[in-house]
């Protein structure tokens, strides 16, 4: 295999790849030059600074493997790259140290006032008494997120003597009691420690996860870390609870915009903050290009990578055949995932008419992603680790094939059940190819596989429809369609409404305060 490195990449990646495949370093190229250039490689290896997107991708037949030496894969077009069996991996592991380690240094540098403290004294100041800290001993710590990086903070924090609470809705009392870690609620969490630190990816369940109305439950003085992805945390209500002295300081590493120019973070000497530098260490740079290039190994030896993003390369003509059912089923999937919530016990997929005749693994594997990326985010989820994910934590998983399609010539029916309750989702694929949700537990409608949603249950009464969008409507979100779903006269209904654009947990409440409406939702396809 022949190997293009267009990003400046640690050395001993590069001597790694060498020795098995040829390999040339190229960086700086124009987006014109590497059009021309891809032509002749079969692996591209980028960084942050390239961006592969469907040009690049369309202009290769031989492209094989495209490789981010790192984890996030915003600068690759990877829809093209799985419509022409391009794998695209990451190396979601390598800066798992790095980013605990530059957590707790923000902790210390917060706890301590140190970088305060030494820009006062580099002024010629002497100023002891105003920059004195707390310690960290016989100190609550909550972390929000229990992956990865919020486990390694976990452990090094035990030996501060901390004590260690956290909230994550998908990790078991039993992993938890194993670390030493008492699991709360949210509002727990933040009602009881002293030092906030939040490790979760930012879906649209974690968007803004901590805002004004958390920070009035949290203690007096207490301390506030994000060294995990900007926007979890909203900045504005941040930068007013520090202001306002309800939160004694904070440590921030990433940002909504970045750079953050203008960001009210950058106000406040109480808030301690870093260009994103979670990742940037030496051992991580080495890491991440070590595991791109073992990945990229095992596949010139004929092998299966471990941290793809996309589905493996297959024959164009299967994914012509299986990709509607493919996209249709981790569509379904984000849909239960989202609306259940809670942990999941149980999945149970059942595929029907034509469909059962064909091999539909890759069909399983989809649903799982959708399924589990609602929850982990995007890019943590691949067609290699879902299932492995998925018994990770403890879901068993159902599979049953039948000639019966209840009216069509092809159905998945998915069932999740999450803490007892079961979410019932089913589709199908037209003969056009179009993807279509027509079943959300006893309710028959359609619900659109792409968008913005709110999904609604109301009364079976008149004047409640006409609320809820006018709700929407003063919040300016555009409705783009309804769909209603109604069992028997009396009996609740379901309605579907197709936004612009997500609707906030304010707008969500405003709805669910409309005389007759029973529950209000929105999810994300």
């Amino acid at each position: 295999m022949k190997v293009l490195v267009s990003d400046p990449l640690a050395e001993e990646g590069v001597r790694r790849l060498e020795s098995g495949t040829e390999v040339d370093v190229i960086t700086n190229l124009t987006p014109e030059e590497l059009v021309k250039k891809i032509k002749d490689y079969d692996v591209l290896v980028i960084r942050s600074g390239t961006k592969v997107s469907a040009e690049v991708i369309n202009s290769s037949d031989r492209l094989k493997v495209i490789a981010r030496a790192g984890v996030g894969i915003d600068n690759v077009d990877v829809e093209a790259a799985t419509k022409k069996g391009i794998i695209v991996l990451n190396a979601p592991g390598g800066n798992t140290i790095s980013a605990a380690e530059h957590t707790i240094s923000m902790i210390m540098a917060m706890a301590r006032n140190i970088p305060q403290a030494n820009v006062s004294l580099h002024k010629g100041e002497w100023n002891r008494k105003k920059y004195t800290g707390v310690e960290l001993y016989h100190k609550t710590l909550g972390i929000v997120g229990l992956g990865r990086v919020g486990v390694e903070v976990a452990i090094r924090m035990k030996a501060f003597g901390m004590q260690i609470v956290a909230f994550d809705p998908f990790v078991t009392e039993d992993k938890a009691k194993q670390l030493g870690i008492k699991l709360l609620s949210l509002e727990q969490v933040l009602r009881e420690s002293d030092f906030i630190t939040v490790h979760t990816p930012l879906t649209n369940e974690t968007r803004n996860i901590i805002d004004k109305k958390e920070f009035g439950i949290m203690k007096p003085q207490v301390r506030i870390v994000n060294v995990a992805r900007g926007g979890i945390i909203n900045e504005a209500a941040l930068a007013k609870a520090v202001s306002e002295g309800k939160v004694a300081g904070a440590a921030i590493d990433v940002f909504t915009k970045e750079p953050p120019l203008g960001s009210p973070l950058l106000e406040n000497d109480k808030i301690i903050t870093t260009p994103h530098l979670g990742a940037s260490t030496a051992e991580a740079q080495v890491n991440v290009a070590l595991a791109v290039a073992d990945q990229i190994l095992t596949i010139a030896r004929g092998g299966m990578p471990s941290t793809a993003i996309n589905i493996p390369a297959i024959s164009p003509e299967t994914l012509a055949v299986m990709e509607p059912y493919m996209k249709l089923a981790e569509k379904m999937g984000g849909l239960a995932g989202q609306l259940a919530g809670g942990r999941f016990e149980s999945l149970e997929l059942i595929y029907s008419g034509a469909l059962a005749e064909k091999d539909t693994r890759s069909v399983t594997i989809s649903a799982i992603k959708g399924l589990l990326s609602c929850i982990l985010g995007q890019g943590a989820v691949n067609f290699v680790n879902a299932q492995s994910l998925l018994k990770e934590r403890g879901v068993k998983l159902l599979e049953s094939k039948t000639e019966m399609a209840n009216g069509y010539s092809n159905a998945i029916t998915l069932g999740l059940r999450t803490d007892g309750e079961l979410t019932f989702v089913q589709g199908t694929v037209d003969p056009s190819k179009e993807r279509k949700i027509v079943k959300l537990n006893d309710y028959r409608t359609f619900i659109p596989s792409e968008g913005n949603l709110v999904i609604i249950v109301i009364e079976d009464k008149p004047n409640i429809i006409g609320p809820c969008c006018v709700v929407l409507g003063e919040d300016n979100i555009n409705i783009g369609g309804m769909h209603v779903g109604r069992l028997a006269e009396g009996k609740p209904q379901l309605m579907i409404l197709s936004v612009d654009q997500p609707v906030p947990e304010t707008g969500l409440e405003k709805i669910r305060a409309v005389r007759g409406v029973l529950s209000a939702k929105t999810v994300t396809l």
